[in-house]
């Protein structure tokens, strides 16, 4: 299927980038920018932010509770945007999207970027409020049934990891993973998955692009051929929670989070992977208005029901 046209669009309007080096807080002010005010944000019976105390320091989060339930199940979600991008306002509707639809608490993370913060600082931060959710199912009403990951592209990654790290040291605790159109494989030549060429150019994200915006990740001590950071080099899968991973058809990074779909499968842990039809990377977040990629919303609170 070719590009989906509303999506083609504004695709075709993007500017090229601009020459020189990549600036950091010029492209996150362009980011904060496009926010909604609050008014106009999908309503919840309550959005609160809150610090969670973890062994890396004072976490900002934001709690989204979708119903007057007194307690539910948690969902733990980490933004996307390379390592350096993304905040807890510019993916607040995902965070939104996600309580509604799963019906669970959404625990939204405020973890440190690059290039500020050094590796692994951000996965730090990632694994700690999950830790801090658990602890505290007094205070966030948990009711001790389903502790879900959820994360988009560079979130995704900080899921696959923070899964495996829970898992090395004995918690157990973690019932799910969601990824979508994750970052799985940092190292990005281009001969490891055909989507790095069958996607190269011309459906937003690029494959020229990868290293240049991940190159603040990298350079800050991230290697890639570190599981923490590539999760897909983990040799060992068997034991991680079950999994929904959802790609792009029309991404770069399409084949890798396919292959760690399958790689999982092999390993005997329960993953559906289901690639979206002319879709192109970040259709979570930037294209959620189309009905067709809103469903992965919902077919997140299927995948969460479930079990």
């Amino acid at each position: 299927m070719t590009l989906h046209p509303e999506i083609a669009k504004i695709v075709a309007t993007l500017p090229p980038p601009p020459p020189g080096p990549i600036d950091p807080a010029v492209l996150r002010a362009a980011e904060e920018a496009q926010v909604p005010p609050p008014a106009e944000r999908l309503p919840l019976h309550a959005v609160e932010g809150r610090a969670a105390v973890t062994p890396a320091g004072e976490v900002p989060v934001r709690i989204y509770t979708p119903t007057a339930a007194e307690s539910s199940g948690l969902l733990v979600y980490f933004h996307g945007g390379a390592f350096f991008l993304g905040s807890l306002d510019t993916h607040d509707h995902v965070a939104r999207a996600l309580a509604k639809e799963t019906g669970l608490r959404v625990v939204s993370v405020g973890y440190r970027r690059a290039p500020e913060a050094a590796f692994p600082a951000g996965l730090e931060d990632c694994y700690g409020v999950v830790r801090w959710a658990a602890e505290n199912d007094d205070t966030l009403g948990w009711d001790g049934t389903t502790l879900a990951l959820a994360g988009d592209s560079s979130g995704g990654t900080f899921v696959a990891a923070v899964a495996a790290m829970a898992h090395d040291d004995g918690f157990d605790r973690i019932t799910h993973q969601v990824l979508f159109y994750p970052s799985l494989d940092l190292d990005f030549d281009v001969d490891r998955y055909a989507s790095l060429r069958e996607n190269a150019a011309g459906y937003g994200l690029e494959t020229a692009g990868l290293k240049p915006f991940n190159a603040f990740y990298l350079d800050s001590g991230a290697d890639p051929a570190d599981p923490r950071v590539s999760p897909i080099k983990r040799e060992d899968l068997a034991g991680l929670p079950p999994a929904l991973i959802l790609t792009a058809e029309h991404d770069p990074l399409r084949d890798e989070g396919e292959l760690y779909g399958r790689r999982l499968q092999e390993a005997g842990v329960e993953a559906t992977v289901h690639r979206y039809a002319g879709a192109n990377h970040g259709f979570v977040q930037n294209f959620s208005w189309i009905p067709e990629y809103y469903e992965a919303f919902a077919e997140t609170g299927r995948f969460l029901r479930r079990r």
